[in-house]
C-alpha cells in the first residue's frame, strides 16, 4: 500500500504517499480538509511541498464548488516531451550551439516574440473564445499591459521559474525533447482576476475558512461558470503554447543535427488544472494542484531537477490517489532559501556535464533545492509503471 501517512483533522482524511512532508504542507492540507464541499478525501503526492493556500502537489475532489487558488495562476502548466530518430552518437561533442540555437527561436523569461508565431483560423479561434470571456470581465485587460497583444506573441515562449527546455538521453541512448510551460502572462492574469473574485463573492463567510486562499466558487453562483470557461480557455491555450514551442525546438535542431524525425505522437499532460471526473461513484470537479493523470494505461511525464533524471510513466489507475500521480520532484526549499544556501559554483558542480545556465539568476534551481527524484518515484510504485528514464544533456531555463 503506498499510503506512507493519514490525516485526519478535517471533515475528511489526507491521505500522503509520501513520508517526506513539512509542517507546512501538513497544515495547509488539513485546512483543505476542513471544507465541507471534499468528496471522500484528499491525496498528497510524493512531491508534495508548501505552497500558496493549497498544497503543491495534491489532488482535490470538490463536489459543487472550485478553489481557484487551487487550480492557481499558471492553469495549465504542464508537459511535453517526444522522442527523436537520433541517438547520443548523433549529438555534436559540444552542444552550445544548439542550447543558443533553441534560445533564439524560443523567447525565455519575460521576452515574447515580435509577432504571434500561430497565425490563421487557430489565432482567430482561440481569440474569439477568449473575447466572449473579457467582454463578461473587462477587468482582466486592466491587469496587463497591451493585453490583447500580448498573449498572441507570448504562444511559443518559455517563461521563467522552473520551466524549461531539455533534450535527454534515455536508457536505449535515444534522444528526447521534453518541455515544461503553461498558459504564460495571460493564464497568470485569469487566476488572479478570479482568485480576488471568489474572495469578494465569499463575503463575511471568508472570515470563516481557515485561509483567505480558499475561498471559493459555488455552482450556480456569479462567477462559477465565468471561472470554469476561462479556466478551460486557459488550459486550452497552455497545451497550445507547448505545441508550438516543441514545433519551433525541432525547428531549430533541424537546423542544427542531421535530419530527423519524430518516432512517436508527443506526450502533451497538464499539472496545474481542474475538470470533471468521476470517482468513488461520484462526478466531482477534481483539482490536480502540482500532479497529472494516471489513469490506467495513460502515458505521462514527470521531470526531475535540472542535473536530475526524469521519467515517461503508463498509470496504474490506483483509486486512492484518484488516478494520479506526483508532477516532478518538488521543492524541498523555497527559492529565497536555494539563493542564501547555494552560490554558482554549487551550481555548476551540480550540473557537471550539461550544457546549461550556470548563473547567479537560475541559483534557486540547483538540484539541492529540490526532493531526490528516486526517492520520488520509489513512493509511487503503485501509481505509475517506468516506461523510460531519462538524463538531460541540455537544458535551457528562462
Amino acid at each position: 500500500m503506498p499510503i506512507k501517512l493519514m490525516l485526519n483533522k478535517g471533515k475528511v482524511p489526507v491521505k500522503v504517499f509520501t513520508e517526506d512532508i513539512d509542517q507546512g504542507s501538513i497544515d495547509q492540507l488539513g485546512n483543505m480538509a476542513q471544507l465541507p464541499f471534499i468528496h471522500s478525501h484528499i491525496a498528497a503526492m510524493p512531491d508534495v511541498h508548501h505552497g500558496i493556500g493549497a498544497t503543491v502537489g495534491s489532488v482535490i475532489p470538490s463536489k459543487g464548488a472550485i478553489i481557484p487558488a487551487a487550480v492557481g495562476v499558471d492553469i495549465g502548466c504542464g508537459m511535453n516531451a517526444i522522442r527523436l530518430s537520433l541517438t547520443a552518437n548523433d549529438l555534436p561533442d559540444n552542444l552550445h550551439t544548439v542550447r543558443s540555437t533553441i534560445e533564439k527561436r524560443v523567447p525565455v523569461g519575460f521576452e515574447e516574440h515580435a509577432t504571434a508565431t500561430v497565425q490563421g483560423a487557430t489565432l482567430n479561434n482561440i481569440a474569439k473564445h477568449l473575447k466572449v470571456i473579457t467582454d463578461k470581465h473587462p477587468g482582466l485587460l486592466k491587469m496587463q499591459r497591451n493585453f490583447e497583444r500580448t498573449w498572441g506573441k507570448q504562444l511559443g515562449s518559455l517563461g521563467g521559474g522552473n520551466h524549461f527546455i531539455e533534450l535527454c538521453i534515455d536508457e536505449s541512448q535515444a534522444v528526447w525533447v521534453m518541455l515544461h510551460s503553461g498558459s504564460r502572462g495571460i493564464g497568470n492574469v485569469i487566476g488572479r482576476y478570479f482568485i480576488e473574485k471568489a474572495k469578494k463573492e465569499m463575503g463575511k463567510a471568508l472570515g470563516q475558512l481557515p485561509d483567505h486562499n480558499l475561498a471559493y466558487f459555488n455552482e450556480g453562483s456569479q462567477h462559477f461558470d465565468d471561472y470554469v470557461q476561462a479556466v478551460n480557455w486557459a488550459q486550452d491555450y497552455a497545451v497550445l503554447n507547448r505545441r508550438e514551442m516543441m514545433r519551433l525546438v525541432l525547428e531549430a535542431l533541424q537546423s542544427q543535427l542531421k535530419p530527423f524525425t519524430t518516432t512517436r505522437e508527443a506526450i502533451n499532460c497538464h499539472h496545474n488544472y481542474v475538470q470533471k471526473e468521476t470517482h468513488f461513484g461520484e462526478e466531482v470537479y477534481l483539482t490536480r494542484k502540482g500532479a497529472i493523470s494516471a489513469q490506467d494505461g495513460e502515458l505521462g511525464i514527470i521531470p526531475g531537477s535540472m542535473g536530475a533524471k526524469s521519467y515517461i510513466v503508463r498509470g496504474l489507475g490506483n483509486a486512492q490517489s484518484f488516478c494520479s500521480c506526483s508532477h516532478g520532484a518538488g521543492r524541498r526549499m523555497s527559492r529565497t532559501e536555494a539563493k542564501r544556501r547555494f552560490n554558482t559554483r554549487d551550481l555548476a558542480e551540480q550540473t557537471t556535464g550539461i550544457e546549461c545556465r550556470k548563473d547567479k539568476a537560475v541559483v534557486d534551481e540547483i538540484p539541492s533545492a529540490y526532493k531526490d527524484i528516486d526517492v520520488v518515484m520509489q513512493n509511487q510504485t503503485d501509481l505509475v509503471e517506468v516506461i523510460h528514464t531519462l538524463k538531460q544533456v541540455v537544458c535551457i531555463k528562462g
